[in-house]
């Protein structure tokens, strides 16, 4: 799997320069292709972007991770629940573990090819039996490519999640999964006698699907403030633009990486402009309306795209 990895603020910069600097970020690696694997971007936000965090692997309160084993690539996304913050509890430290525990246990082999929602569940286990509590909960999707079978597998709780674009149609997208408005599925760790007020699902709810995949799908995991800031019709728009732009050179070479860069740090930015437009009617205020919450303009957030696109 070829993977490239942009922090908000290098892109930023970079946008601010022209994208002149933009190859100085670049992070590839280089995979077996004998078989279908994915070529793979990140880019993100912090809500906060002069004092949240931006450094890889986390964006904010959000996490995200690509990595791969032999016959597999594996990508994931998780958006640390913000409210903890009130309690005094960083809410990105619980995100980010889920999804580095992820990555060391694919690196080690520890997980099944057919199970994506497995590994999410060694995973939260394993936080929950860490020395030092790790407190907090998180939304996450994770997605597993078995590249011998051709076949992706994808496991989401709560409201972070995936497309899958091919041939100008989505073919594949994650659904929501909610308790009630803007109170998505979690996996949770609360303090100690707090277990009965806090919202707690088990890794097993995760949604989990599979499907076929062809050279040249486009695949969007990404965090609830893309979903939540960008119509998915614009969605599928950068996503027909990203597969143009990645036809456009040889399989997986770097200027197709770059090109499917591009289109990734479109998508983010325009998360992050659309966020905190006030007369914009965003999905999440359309979603509010139909809850009977008079809302208008986009939900701030952390934003985090990761892109990839299936090459042979």
């Amino acid at each position: 799997m070829q993977s490239i990895f942009w922090t908000g603020r290098v892109l930023s910069r970079a946008i601010r320069n022209g994208l002149s600097s933009l190859n100085s970020a670049a992070e590839l690696n280089v995979s077996n292709k004998k078989h279908p694997y994915l070529v793979s971007v990140v880019c993100g936000f912090p809500k906060d972007i002069a004092n949240g965090r931006t450094h890889k692997g986390q964006f904010g309160d959000d996490a995200w991770f690509s990595s791969q084993f032999s016959n597999a690539d594996v990508i994931g996304v998780a958006d640390g629940v913000g409210g903890w913050r009130a309690y005094g509890i960083d809410p990105g430290e619980f995100s980010s573990y889920l999804m580095r525990t992820c990555e060391r246990l694919v690196r080690m082999g520890h997980f099944k090819l057919s199970e994506p929602g497995d590994l999410l569940a060694k995973s939260y286990y394993e936080l929950l039996e860490h020395k030092k509590p790790i407190l907090g909960s998180s939304t996450a999707c994770v997605m597993i490519l078995d590249r011998n079978e051709s076949i992706m597998r994808a496991a989401n709780i709560g409201d972070s999640g995936y497309m899958v674009v091919r041939a100008g149609r989505i073919v594949h997208r994650s659904h929501e999964q909610q308790h009630y408005f803007n109170t998505p599925y979690q996996l949770s760790l609360p303090p100690p006698g707090h277990d009965r007020n806090v919202l707690s699902d088990r890794p097993e709810s995760a949604e989990t699907s599979e499907f076929r995949v062809e050279c040249g799908d486009v695949i969007l995991v990404a965090t609830d403030g893309v979903f939540d800031n960008v119509p998915e019709p614009v969605l599928l728009a950068e996503m027909k633009r990203a597969h143009a732009a990645a036809g456009a050179g040889a399989a997986g070479d770097e200027t197709e990486a770059q090109r499917l860069q591009a289109v990734a740090n479109s998508i983010a930015w325009m998360a992050r402009n659309l966020s905190f437009d006030g007369c914009y009617m965003s999905p999440f205020a359309k979603s509010a309306r139909q809850n009977g919450i008079d809302a208008i303009g986009g939900k701030p957030d952390d934003i985090t795209v990761l892109l990839a696109i299936v090459a042979l």
